[in-house]
């Protein structure tokens, strides 16, 4: 290893005192020990003009340097001395070696004479061996070949054909070069190219015999697989309904009832289905051994490419096949079939994926799949564009769905199909009102309007409890008469119905919040449907005041029902109660409740003006005010009386207090009326004073109502009769001349009307004795009373 010396530079060191002369000859010194350039030292002494002093100083430092010249050559000489006595004494050495190896090798010289004669002998009996052992082997051969000849032959009739293969294998690659024999050989090579073909000849029959039977193993393990997915789905309905009547029981608050929502386990029971050992043979006999021994033994011979592409033309071809739907047999009857070879199509495919060994690929599966969406999208199209009752699409799509469940566990995406199911959300809906339409218009055509008659618990159950319509939680005594008639239990079960089927739609699709769907198409039932079927009952069939009551009593059950029929849908829905009530609308089927109160309210003022005819017979100027009031007065309270206590039997409270109001509110107005008819051209005071025991009777039947009702809601009966109250005081004032009064007619007398007041006072009496005779004539004589009067009367007119 060579070392690198770095030379160490010199600095001069001049002393105090030195002459330039010196530190010139130093500064020469240093850069020649330093090897630097002396250029400028030269162009130094040049441009001086002084050359001999740079001589003179080079003559110095050679000088300087002889001494240590001669020491260095002192030093290698000595060397080169030592170096040569070296070679001296190594050269003795080498004399002494010489003779040494002369005597050695005529020692060996006659040991190795004999030894070489017996190594002659030994390699020729060596070669004599290696023949013989030559021919053994050759023999060794040929037996070893015939054995896996006869072994494969055995293979073959067993029909192990991967074992024959891997015997000719064994053949091809270690005895085929090496058989001794001719004949032999050419045996050899001609066989096995036809044991090869053979082979593959019988692997195919096998293979082509399982393609036939896959087939209707596919169809059988869709419809196994499709059932157990039915199967869990209706164990998770169970669980759901045991969650609901426990929260049912819950809001109800009931006591003693223990409950407990047992889960089941729920296994891979479709893998069950499929699994078994290598081939997976499961409990449909679903063996995949026959296309894994094809695949195996055309990997084997070398063949693998070709029957991968041979094996999935094939199943291109069946699932081709599958697609086809027969126009003789209704698709409602066939869509299970139809889906369900699918569904086994590629239960079986996804299995050859996973364990097949790469014989077919995973976008070659995908790409089957995509096809296979295409045609059943297009096949649904295609049906559902035909189907005119909403039970038959539901059922096809209830099995698409679990077709979608079943094949989303092996990894399939569905969403294509799930949007074809969702893109006939509204034809079902459509077909499924129009069913609802026909079956509510049957009930209401077939109700009597008579009041149920329930004689056991289970019937009670069945029409009241089951829609949540009862207005206690105690169970009646039986038998039980109910406040309604049959078309709230028909037409509640008909809705509730309904909402299951378009719950059940809805569900399983893909969609997980869908209240909002159900309960738009719920409004439409109810508010379409249902109020427009009662609305015409109402105004066709309704022929009296027993039907009418009774109408009306259903209408106040259905208000309690509808609550429940949201309830129902968010319950099925997975909508908690709070979410539901919180977004709950008006009463929909308003329309058919006014026009159940109005046509009764109706009814009843047709059956009191039929009373207030006998207000003919009133004498209108009678010398006497009539005792206990007027024949017409205590008819029309001997009715409502009776009404009451017939109604109340049926109508609650609220609704028989609105009726009663725009009763008492109509014999006001009649009152009224009577007194502006042409056919009272005058009355009197005594006359008023009639009318005014009559108000107070009216009033007295609204005051007792309080026991029924309650206060306010008696006080607001009593203020039905308001007009006819403030016209008799009015009328009966001493000071009638504060009508003119704003602040005292806003208090007293704010429910008449002006042009009322001046027609009624123009027939009281005769033309002097006219409360505000003004009004109505012109030009007479009067007192200055009247004329004051006459003067504010003209001032509100002209306010007004």
């Amino acid at each position: 290893m060579n070392t690198i010396t770095t030379r160490r530079k010199v600095v001069p060191v001049a002393e105090n005192g030195d002459t330039a002369d010196k530190q010139d000859q130093l500064l020469l010194s240093a850069a020649i020990c330093n090897g630097e350039d002396l250029g400028s030292f030269v162009r130094k002494v040049f441009a001086s003009g002084k050359p001999e002093t740079l001589l003179l100083h080079l003559k110095r430092f050679s000088k300087s340097k002889e001494s240590e010249i001669e020491d260095v050559c002192r030093a290698h000489y000595q060397d080169f001395i030592t170096a040569v006595d070296d070679l001296r004494s190594l050269l003795s050495d080498v004399d002494s070696l010489k003779s040494s190896l002369s005597n050695s090798n005529s020692k060996l010289q006659n040991v190795a004479v004999p030894l070489l004669t017996s190594l002659d002998s030994y390699v020729e009996a060596r070669n004599k061996c290696g023949n013989i052992t030559l021919a053994i082997n050759s023999l060794n051969t040929c037996v070893r070949l015939m054995e896996l000849c006869s072994r494969a032959n055995s293979h073959l009739a067993e029909n192990n054909f991967y074992l024959a293969l891997r015997c000719l294998d064994s053949i091809e690659t270690d005895f085929q070069d090496q058989v001794p024999s001719t004949t032999l050989k050419r045996m050899v090579e001609k066989q096995i190219p036809a044991i090869r073909a053979h082979i593959e000849r019988q692997v195919n029959k096998e293979f082509g015999d399982w393609l036939v039977e896959i087939r209707t193993v596919s169809r059988n393990l869709g419809q196994l697989a499709i059932g157990q997915a039915s199967a869990g789905r209706q164990r998770e309905e169970e669980l759901r309904m045991k969650q609901r009547e426990a929260e049912e029981q819950s809001r109800l608050s009931l006591r003693d009832c223990v409950y407990a929502l047992e889960e089941e386990e729920d296994g891979d029971e479709i893998d069950g289905v499929i699994d078994g050992g290598n081939g997976g043979n499961g409990i449909l006999g679903f063996d995949l051994t026959p296309l894994y021994k094809a695949y195996h033994i055309h990997q084997t011979l070398g063949l693998g490419d070709r029957f991968r592409q041979y094996y999935f033309e094939n199943r291109k071809l069946q699932l081709t096949s599958d697609f086809q739907v027969s126009s003789m047999t209704p698709f409602l009857e066939s869509h299970q079939t139809f889906f369900a070879q699918i569904a086994g199509f590629f239960i079986v495919e996804d299995r050859v994926l996973r364990t097949g060994g790469g014989l077919i690929k995973k976008m070659e599966v995908e790409n089957l799949w995509d096809t296979a969406v295409m045609k059943m999208c297009s096949v649904l199209e295609d049906q559902f564009s035909r189907m005119q009752t909403a039970n038959h699409l539901l059922l096809i799509k209830d099995y698409v769905s679990l077709l979608g469940v079943t094949l989303r566990r092996f990894g399939y995406p569905i969403d294509a199909l799930l949007d074809v199911l969702s893109k006939h959300r509204d034809k079902y809906h459509e077909l499924l009102l129009s069913d609802c339409r026909k079956q509510m218009a049957e009930a209401l055509a077939a109700d009597k309007f008579e009041q149920m008659y329930m004689k056991k618990e289970y019937e009670y159950s069945m029409n009241v409890l089951s829609f949540q319509i009862q207005t206690s939680n105690i169970m009646p005594a039986f038998p039980y008469v109910a406040p309604f008639s049959s078309t709230v239990p028909d037409c509640c079960r008909i809705v509730r119905s309904f909402i299951e089927d378009s719950v059940s739609f809805m569900s399983h699709g893909g969609q997980l919040e869908f209240y909002d769907v159900v309960k738009k198409y719920l409004d439409r039932l109810l508010t379409e449907v249902l109020d427009g079927a009662l609305l015409k009952v109402i105004n066709n069939s309704i022929g009296g005041v027993t039907q009418a009551m009774q109408m009306a009593a259903n209408m106040a059950v259905f208000e309690r029902a509808c609550d429940f029929f949201f309830r129902h849908a968010a319950q099925l829905s997975g909508i908690p109660l709070r979410i539901a009530e919180r977004g709950r609308r008006q009463f929909p089927l308003i329309k058919a409740r006014d026009a159940a109160e109005e046509t009764l309210s109706g009814l009843l003022k047709q059956k009191v003006d039929g009373f207030l005819t006998l207000m003919e017979n009133v004498n209108w100027v009678a010398d006497e005010p009539p005792q206990g009031g007027n024949e017409y007065a205590n008819e029309v309270i001997i009715f409502l009386e009776t009404l009451i206590s017939t109604a109340q039997q049926i109508l609650p409270v609220q609704v028989l207090k609105r009726i009663m109001k725009d009763v008492l509110s109509h014999i006001s107005e009649m009152i009224i009326g009577a007194l502006l008819g042409e056919s009272v051209k005058r009355f009197n005071v005594n006359a008023i004073m009639g009318l005014d025991v009559d108000v107070r009777l009216l009033e007295s039947f609204a005051e007792n109502q309080a026991s029924l009702l309650s206060e306010t809601d008696a006080s607001q009966l009593k203020s039905a009769l308001i007009e006819s109250r403030q016209m008799v005081n009015l009328l009966l004032s001493n000071h009638p001349e504060n009508f003119l009064n704003p602040v005292i007619r806003e208090r007293s007398y704010s429910a008449l009307d002006y042009r009322k007041v001046v027609t009624i006072s123009e027939k009281l009496r005769d033309q002097s004795d006219r409360l505000f005779g003004s009004f109505g004539t012109r030009g007479a004589k009067q007192n200055p009373k009247k004329k004051s009067l006459d003067t504010l009367i003209k001032r509100l007119k002209d306010a007004n």
